[in-house]
């Protein structure tokens, strides 16, 4: 696959709602978990229906008489009863309407034997103890509807329609009326809606079961409900009662209305939302509860309910998947009688109690799936009842008592996912006692075991399933294994198994299930490892390195359901065997060196499958229509072959597709667009890496299942169709390689779940939209790079905090970078983050896994590396190769878990940052090809991890700081500077040096070496100064006298422009470079500010100076362009308070000077017109002319002022996006004559809370 890679077997389930996991896993637990525990059900429920009291002994009679026959009128109501059904494996066959039939003999009636009334309906299908069973099961379910003929049965007592599927029905409110009924159960039979209050008037009913009831279409979900539970009042003799997964949230007083059912036995209320608190009750009037069974509610209450320690008669009690805490209630040790104890998934973090020890009656206890710590004591040997212990996913350690062995009894030990650190000959040699005999059930996957397999296995003879799956096993499968006479169920996947596939395995007769993955087994297997396999329904083998050599025409004793032999040798022919297996449902034959074209009849063979797997191989030919009509999860990987011609017209019953890395041409639009009537079901779209080409058709809103879809390294072209933003549950788009252009649309804002967007390599143009950060907050990879985008990098993508890959690489961005960097929380903590990067996982019956996982190119180290299952490790920032501009932000230093750093092929200035050591898991930084200056900073030495630096061609100078991972990098990595220091050549000698250090040791011994003409000259300056100009500084009448005078003289403006520019270019003849001249004036409460750059190279003074606001501080700098992009300078600097700094030392600052100087200067009205191209940026496409205005005073104190913020800013952040920057010199300051104008402000808001995203702005007003 290209884009993603998989599949893996991990454990992790396919979620797709919390009611029909519960379903699914129901069934997984009625096939799989415990053989013991369904003959005990079976044989349990066997015996309560013979012995309820509802018909004499006869009514366990499953055929009538041979005399009697059944009456004409029910066997008329049956045949209208069947007429409405939907039977598609025509289990009703012997219903016919022939006058010499006894309807009797029907296959599921059963009539009483004396009178021939029908007594029983039996049409329940559930008889599928293995998936083999199931999947018939799934093809044999009654449907339609349920037909008032029924009515006709007068002496119906037992009505059982569960394991069907009606389709989403009500239950009919007739049943209602059938008084006679005393057993009535509808569960799993796909009824939903309300169910009728009519049940009520069953008076006579001992048992009412309308569990786990459900309905799917187009991904939802709809389930039985109440409005309350009061009709129940009705049902005095109920000694049964499920409402599973019915919605009971709107009935309140649930447990007040059961409480009134005084020969209620057992209570299954699972799944039933009732999260609230469970409410109080004053008593238990079912005192002779035996069964309760609320799991899977969510309940509010941290601790188990009060009340339940009332139910001094309960029997089986579960409370599983709650959100019940804490330790484990001890007042849970007053229920003696306890048989049956479920408390698993919940958060309870104590040890196993030491009272649980003492339940010499308890069967089955169920803890798994909680936080439980500690060991177990060896008082377990004291539960000598039990039969099953599950003890699963938890935190338990130590070693496992060998007290365990002492239970005669046990059936089933589930000890998985647990620290036991154990060598698995250990365990087996606890187990050994009384334990090995009747051991039918061990599973000991992941938990840390090693060591090998011994003889000891053997011992186990009455296993049927043993589960050691993801451990460190290792060494070569015992001989003794071929003891386990009664195995049907066995993996050893995930290990370090060695040797060949031995024969003994097939000795095992009675083999179901064979997972021997991912191990080190090697060798040939023959045919005659298969001989004895008759009954194997699942093999799973892949990733070992074994070959098949098997003759052309074998046909294998078995009939596979589950094949999997992945990575085996099976070519170069396509294996025909295959074809001898018609009841696969799950096919994968990934990566077996087949080079062979597929026979036409294997695609007959997929109608049938769920899940095919024939990626990595070399097969070629075209894609015939692929059905897969059969399951509602179907999944295709045929990726990575040589698969010609034009993509296949797919079933819309499939949810994964993956066509990558072939040779598929042609256009997409018959593929989009196939049946537009038939929305699809697909979740997972992978054709990227092919030959593809043409444009996207808008056909995407029939997709709106889609998950991820990947397209990428293709020949597309145009632009993205908007029907793409009806992918509302999208989650991972990649577009990337293409030859895409435009925009990206704006529809793509409503796929708020996107975590990765990847469009990098395209011929998008525009600037980033500003969306990207606004509506999609859940974005982890931002890949924009080599493409057209241009301007600004918004703000707005600083809200994405759980971004860790940006890579806006080779656009024409320019501005600078956002300070906001720091916002990428997921960047700035050095913790890995948890977020899921499986694109998709299903779950198997079986107990099979398949996942696949998201995938990302990036470039770390100079390297196009390619990120799969440890992508949530990387954390990159690469913005290299734009027109960026300004300094690099202080606050990149923040991002503590920063992995790569590239801003290369900028022109950005300025120090690199001091705290760049807080970087500290950085492992590549590249600011090559930039203008920054000045010294490496001393804490780059402290980045241990530091594997990749790249300084090259900048202004730096100085001692490249010492340390193992500076020194070990190619010197070519700091040419370009003057730099001096190991790597490089020049080593900084003692000479380089010397003169500075001889120097201050002079100082040293012959004290202050004083040029007296410079202190007398600047003595002299500064009295002359204060004689002559502090007058008017101090005196405002004065001041105003003056002024008046210089306007009667027609010199005022002169004296504005020749003072200051003299004073100028006095202060640098000073040798003051890059001193910024500021010239101010006030009069009347007016108060302008200007800027006035002063350069050792070069002088620019606009024709006016304005005034400076001495109270605020400002430290910000704007850069200008001159020519080339590449040359560039500062255009103003402020960096001074005056306020703060006092009268005095602004006399002893030559800065100030200016400021003192311009108080003599009365300059009259300012404009200053601005072209909206030469200031704006170039995209934003106003031409208008701004006029720019100076800024009243809010009162005429001096060195006060008082903003006011107009919607000027509103205008800026229109039509710039937030961001401001010149790109040309201020040009045509003049002064105008004219009568005063309305106000000025110039200012600078950095991106604060006051002012977020606003940088560099000048309020201005359009004309």
């Amino acid at each position: 696959m290209d884009g993603w890679m998989g599949p893996l077997p991990i454990n992790k389930s396919y979620a797709i709602g919390t009611k029909h996991n519960k379903i699914i896993n129901q069934f997984y637990y009625y096939f799989y978990k415990s053989t013991m525990m369904r003959i005990i059900t079976a044989v349990t429920l066997t015996l309560l229906l013979c012995l309820l009291p509802i018909h004499p002994p006869n009514f366990c009679t499953a055929h009538s008489d041979s005399q009697v026959r059944c009456v004409e009128s029910e066997q008329h109501a049956l045949l209208n009863f069947k007429e409405n059904l939907t039977d598609p494996s025509d289990r009703l066959a012997s219903w016919a309407a022939a006058s010499d039939v006894d309807c009797c003999h029907w296959v599921g009636v059963v009539c009483d034997n004396r009178t021939g009334h029908v007594l029983q309906l039996r049409l329940s299908y559930n008889d599928f103890q293995r998936e083999a069973q199931y999947e018939a099961y799934l093809r044999s379910r009654f449907g339609g509807k349920i037909n008032p003929s029924l009515l006709d049965l007068k002496h119906l007592i037992y009505l059982n329609l569960s394991y069907n599927d009606f389709g989403g029905i009500q239950i009919p409110k007739f049943l209602g009326s059938m008084g006679s009924l005393r057993y009535l159960n509808l569960s799993s039979a796909g009824f939903v809606g309300l169910i009728p209050h009519q049940l009520g008037n069953l008076s006579n009913l001992h048992y009412l079961n309308l569990g786990y009831n459900y309905y799917e279409y187009n991904y939802n979900y709809y389930y039985l409900y109440v409005k309350n539970l009061q009709w129940l009042s009705g049902l005095p003799l109920l000694q049964h009662l499920d409402l599973s997964s019915a919605n009971l949230s709107k009935a309140s007083d649930w447990l007040q209305e059961i409480n009134k059912l005084p020969s209620l036995l057992e209570l299954r209320l699972s799944d039933c939302d009732l999260s609230g608190f469970v409410p109080p009750i004053p008593s238990i009037n079912s005192s002779s509860l035996t069964t309760l069974d609320l799991s899977y509610n969510y309940f509010q209450n941290t601790s188990i309910p009060f009340w339940v320690i009332g139910l001094h008669n309960l029997v089986s009690l579960d409370l599983s998947s709650n959100q019940f805490q804490g330790p484990i209630p001890v007042h849970l040790q007053n229920l003696t009688s306890l048989r049956h104890l479920d408390l698993s998934a919940n958060a309870f973090n104590s040890s196993i109690p030491n009272w649980l020890y003492s339940f010499s009656h308890l069967e089955f206890l169920n803890l798994d799936s909680n936080y439980l710590q500690g060991t177990i004591s060896s008082s377990i040997g004291n539960l000598t009842s039990a039969i099953s212990i599950d003890l699963s996913y938890n935190e338990l350690e130590g070693r496992v008592p060998r007290s365990l062995g002492n239970l005669c009894n046990i059936r089933e030990i589930s000890l998985l996912s647990n620290k036991w650190s154990q060598e698995i000959s250990e365990i087996f040699e606890s187990l050994l006692g009384c334990a090995s005999n009747g051991l039918e059930i061990l599973d000991l996957s992941n938990a840390q075991l090693s060591g090998q397999l011994t003889t000891e296995l053997g011992q186990f003879k009455n296993l049927v399933s043993l589960s050691l799956g993801c451990n460190s096993i290792s060494g070569p499968i015992p001989w003794s294994i071929g003891n386990l006479s009664s195995l049907r169920y066995l993996d050893l996947e995930n290990n370090q198994i060695n040797g060949t596939f031995t024969q003994i395995l097939g000795q095992l007769s009675k083999l179901e299930y064979l997972n021997i993955g991912l191990n080190m087994l090697e060798g040939v297997v023959l045919e005659v490892h298969f001989a004895n396999s008759m009954r194997l329904k699942a093999l799973r083998a892949s990733q070992n390195r074994l070959t098949l050599e098997v003759s052309d025409n074998w046909t294998p004793p078995f009939q596979l359901n589950h094949l999997d032999l992945g990575s085996w040798n099976l070519g170069p022919k396509f294996p025909l065997w295959l074809f001898s297996q018609r009841q696969l449902l799950t096919l994968g034959i990934s990566n077996t060196k087949i080079l062979d074209a597929v026979p036409p009849s294997f695609w007959n063979l997929t109608s049938q499958l769920t899940h095919l797997n024939i990626s990595h191989n070399q097969i070629y030919g075209e894609i015939s229509h692929i059905p897969m009509i059969f399951s509602y999860s179907s999944i295709i990987d045929m990726s990575s072959n040589n698969f010609t011609g034009p993509l296949p017209c797919i079933s819309s019953n499939v949810t994964f597709l993956d066509l990558s890395n072939n040779l598929l041409s042609g256009s997409i639009s018959h593929f989009l667009c196939y049946k537009m009537n038939e929305p699809k079901k697909m979740e997972f779209l992978n054709l990227g890496k092919n030959l593809l080409s043409g444009k996207l058709s808008n056909c995407w809103m029939m997709w709106q299942s889609l998950y991820a879809l990947n397209l990428g390294k293709n020949n597309f072209t145009g632009s993205i169709p908007t029907s793409i933003g009806s992918l509302v549950y999208l989650s991972y788009l990649h577009l990337d390689n293409n030859r895409f252009s435009r925009k990206l649309p704006p529809s793509l804002k409503n796929c708020k779940q996107l975590v990765t967007i990847d469009v990098a390599k395209n011929d998008f143009v525009g600037s980033i939209p500003s969306w990207i950060g606004n509506r999609l907050s859940s974005l982890v990879i931002l890949n924009l790079h080599s493409n057209n985008f241009q301007g600004y990098i918004p703000e707005e993508l600083c809200s994405l905090t759980s971004l860790q890959i940006l890579d806006l690489s080779h656009n024409k961005l320019s501005g600078r970078i956002p300070r906001c960097v720091h916002n990428f929380s997921a960047m700035a903590t050095s913790e890995n983050s948890d977020y899921p990067f499986s694109l998709y996982s299903i779950y198997y019956i079986t107990g099979y896994h398949f996942v696949v996982f998201e995938s990302q190119s990036v470039v770390i180290k100079g390297k196009d590396l390619e990120y799969s299952t440890t992508l949530q490790l990387v954390k990159i920032i690469d913005l290299s190769n734009n027109n960026l501009s300004g300094e690099i932000p202080e606050e990149v230093t923040c991002l503590k878990g920063l992995q790569s750093l590239n801003l290369s092929f900028n022109i950005l200035t300025g120090r690199i940052p001091e705290k760049i050591g807080d970087l500290g898991l950085v492992e590549s930084i590249d600011f090559s090809s930039n203008q920054l200056f000045g010294q490496i900073p001393q804490s780059m030495s402290s980045l241990t991890f530091l594997s990749q630096l790249n300084l090259s061609n900048n202004n730096l100078i100085g001692r490249i700081p010492s340390s193992t991972q500076l020194q070990s990098l190619n010197a070519s990595n700091f040419f370009g500077n003057k730099l001096c220091g190991p790597p490089l050549i020049d080593n900084c000698t003692i000479k380089d040096v010397q003169p500075n250090i001889e120097k201050k040791e002079c100082k040293a011994f012959s004290g202050v070496d004083v040029d007296w003409f410079y202190v007398s000259m600047a003595l002299g300056f500064v009295v002359g100064f204060w004689v002559v100009l502090g007058p008017l500084l101090l005196n405002k009448q004065w001041r105003f006298l003056y002024f008046q005078f210089l306007d009667h003289l027609g010199i005022g403006g002169i004296v504005g422009h020749v003072l200051p520019c003299w004073l100028g270019w006095y202060i640098q003849l000073l040798g003051l470079f890059s001193v910024h001249l500021w010239a101010s004036w006030f009069d009347k409460g007016v108060a302008l500010r200007g800027f006035l750059p002063l350069t050792s190279k070069s002088l620019i003074l606009p024709t006016v100076i304005d005034t400076l606001d001495l109270v605020e501080s400002y430290t910000f700098k704007i850069m200008v362009k001159e020519g080339k992009e590449s040359n560039q300078r500062e255009l103003f600097a402020i960096k001074e308070n005056w306020r703060k700094r006092g009268w005095m030392r602004l006399i002893a600052n030559p800065w100030s000077w200016s400021y003192i100087l311009a108080l003599l200067v009365r300059v009259p009205n300012v404009v200053l017109r601005v072209h909206a191209t030469r200031f704006l940026v170039e995209h934003s496409g106003h031409e208008e002319e701004l006029e720019v205005f100076a800024s009243d005073l809010a009162n005429d104190v001096p060195l006060s002022v008082s903003y006011s913020y107009d919607p000027v800013t509103q205008f800026l952040n229109y039509i710039d996006n937030g961001n401001f920057s010149v790109n040309d010199f201020f040009a045509h300051l003049y002064q105008n004559a004219s009568a005063r104008v309305n106000p000025l402000v110039i200012s600078k808001y950095g991106a604060s809370e006051d002012y977020p995203g606003c940088t560099d702005l000048i309020h201005t007003k359009a004309i």
